[in-house]
């Protein structure tokens, strides 16, 4: 192996392939050959604004690949040998704080790359911070020290297997936070990976009724259906559908157990997932909004006695259970494995996943061999 290529994310909005020497391998670290890499929806607000402030950098952090080299210390601390097929989690948590020992990691203070100087993360982090190879859109990643790693079974194929991350993140917020459970009603609002990611974790925990609502765009339609064969019993068009005469319809006035709101595109939804709500019900917000919430009555938050969670990434469980449905083939996720694009396309990817480039994409990834 005498260089490796890499798609680098040079300035706003610009992807180049690059080649870097293979780094010399310390006790306590390793490299990872990988397999493929999927594009998940954070990775776009960094194409857009990240490059320029922080420095060129490799994006991509739902990496799935096989150990290629292993330090003498790195063997025995990671619990995997070379030659083993594993996904890796984007934190690199500290391992001591008081997050890390109690198992919620991905709030170490070490993860937030955002608003910490000197920390790293996986897909964050600038090619200037030795060795370089810090994100999935390479044919190999460096293995830090504190890697987070899931075993992946050999006979899952490998866009599927990209999907741990985005199915961990349905399983942490339907079923560990927002606790759904048989027979409850559970709204998700947003059709992207995330909310199918949602349907699937409730109609493993045995959601009853599942409702997704979505815009009247054809890709939303299309989301939504897709919806519908991953198991949710109803959805929900909000710009032909009153959304919340349409849910207390289907609910018989009683409103949802749980509201997840995974949409994008501004505040507004949060207001709707209040109201969506019934008294005692829990409410879950998955991802910035980048706006504040418009005014409404916080007092409904006390009468109606709701509990509101903002969400963050996915815990280890959520992953390790993520991957068992994968296995379980029980659902048609390969329907969400859209698109694969190649290194010398991993502008077009970001692009897709922004809106902007092929149409009809849910999940896609990169392929750094091809």
């Amino acid at each position: 192996m005498t260089a490796i290529r890499a798609a680098v994310s040079a300035d706003i909005r610009r992807t180049e392939v690059r080649e870097f020497a293979s780094p010399a391998i310390p006790a306590d670290g390793g490299l990872l050959r990988v397999e493929l890499c999927g594009v998940c929806g954070s990775d776009w607000p960094y194409y857009l604004k990240y490059p320029k402030s922080k420095g060129p950098l490799i994006l991509g952090h739902e990496t799935v690949g096989t150990v290629a080299q292993l330090g003498s210390v790195a063997a025995q601390r990671f619990g995997v040998k070379e030659g083993d097929r594993v996904a890796l989690e984007e934190y690199l948590p500290c391992g001591h704080c008081a997050y890390c020992r109690g198992g919620d990691f991905r709030l170490c203070d070490e993860t937030d790359t955002l608003n910490r100087l000197g920390t790293v993360r996986y897909g964050s982090t600038p090619v200037g911070h030795s060795p370089s190879l810090w994100g999935g859109y390479s044919q190999y990643q460096y293995l830090h020290p504190n890697s987070v790693f899931h075993r992946v079974p050999d006979n899952l194929s490998a866009e599927l297997a990209t999907l741990a991350l985005p199915l961990g993140n349905g399983v942490e917020w339907a079923y560990l936070q927002g606790k759904v459970g048989v027979g409850e009603c559970i709204v998700i609002q947003g059709p992207g990976q995330q909310g199918l990611a949602c349907v699937v974790a409730a109609k493993e925990a045995g959601a009853n009724p599942i409702i997704v609502s979505g815009l009247g765009t054809p890709t939303d339609q299309r989301r939504l259906a897709l919806a519908k064969r991953l198991g949710a019993h109803h959805t929900i068009n909000v710009e032909q559908q009153d959304l919340l005469d349409t849910v207390s319809t289907i609910t018989g006035g009683a409103m949802a157990d749980v509201v997840i709101d995974c949409a994008s595109g501004g505040p507004w939804t949060v207001v709707s997932a209040i109201q969506l709500a019934r008294k005692g019900g829990r409410i879950l917000i998955g991802g910035r909004k980048g706006a504040p919430v418009p005014q409404f009555d916080v007092d409904v938050l006390f009468t109606r006695f709701l509990s509101v969670k903002g969400m963050r990434g996915h815990s280890y469980q959520a992953v390790e259970l993520g991957l068992q449905i994968l296995a379980s083939r029980k659902y048609p996720l390969e329907d969400m494995c859209t698109h694969t694009f190649d290194l010398e396309a991993v502008d077009e990817a970001l692009r897709t996943v922004g809106g902007e480039g092929k149409p009809d994409a849910i999940h896609c990834s990169v392929n750094p061999w091809r």
